[in-house]
């Protein structure tokens, strides 16, 4: 199986990470990475689409035919916004890209996001838990091939790329530490992007990955030992 993905988000750390590993791995043949500014990266396996509108997909829906993954990395941080403003970008942006690829590639598979500590039941304390909750079950119902629902928590950056900076950086420094004390809230943006393509092209048992999840199993899938 040779993957054609999709990719939001390629200038956030998280998307920026997933497209590098993508571009890496001899199973992935093509990537179209759409956003409103490009992400200035150049490399044969990789077509870049500018959009403006992410609520509305039909002006360019020609081009988003013939895929069969998207790794969907957009999001936005609660902090200062409320429910109503968070949940446009949040479930509403998600949720209209999904139902267009959806509907024009019913064998794709499509891998999402979240967040550690995302509420299922939509009935939590935290906002941007039952936000992402949300978003999560609805995306459950639609007619993709698979879904499947990533949850990192503490992010290690892969060195050397644009958006590892800041906050990023001292998270990549205190690793190591996170990694021993508390190894089931911590992965790396590597194994996060190795996931997603292992889940494309082999299914996961489950349909949410946490971070322990996600740790096994890309390095189960490149014979590490954990």
């Amino acid at each position: 199986m040779k993957i054609k993905a999709i990719i939001f988000g390629a200038t956030g750390m998280v998307g920026e990470g997933v497209l590098h590993e993508a571009l890496k791995q001899a199973n992935v043949e093509s990537v179209l990475v759409i956003g409103r500014r490009t992400c200035n990266i150049t490399h044969p396996k990789l077509k870049e689409l500018l959009h403006d509108d992410f609520f509305d997909y039909s002006n360019i829906e020609g081009h988003l035919r013939g895929y069969n993954a998207c790794y969907f990395c957009l999001g936005v941080s609660s902090v200062g916004m409320n429910e109503q403003d968070y949940s446009r970008l949040t479930y509403d942006l998600t949720m209209q890209a999904a139902k267009a690829l959806s509907r024009l590639n019913p064998d794709m598979t499509f891998c999402y996001v979240s967040g550690a500590g995302t509420d299922s039941t939509e009935k939590g304390r935290i906002m941007w838990a039952r936000v992402k909750g949300k978003t999560e079950n609805h995306l459950m119902k639609l007619p993709f091939k698979a879904v499947y629902l990533f949850r990192p928590g503490f992010i290690k950056p892969t060195k050397g790329l644009r958006s590892a900076h800041g906050i990023s950086q001292v998270v990549g420094w205190l690793y190591p530490l996170w990694k021993v004390l508390i190894p089931k809230y911590v992965c790396t943006l590597e194994d996060l992007g190795i996931a997603m393509i292992q889940a494309t092209l082999e299914g996961y048992p489950k349909r949410i990955l946490e971070n322990m999840d996600i740790t096994q199993f890309a390095r189960t899938s490149r014979g590490v030992t954990i």
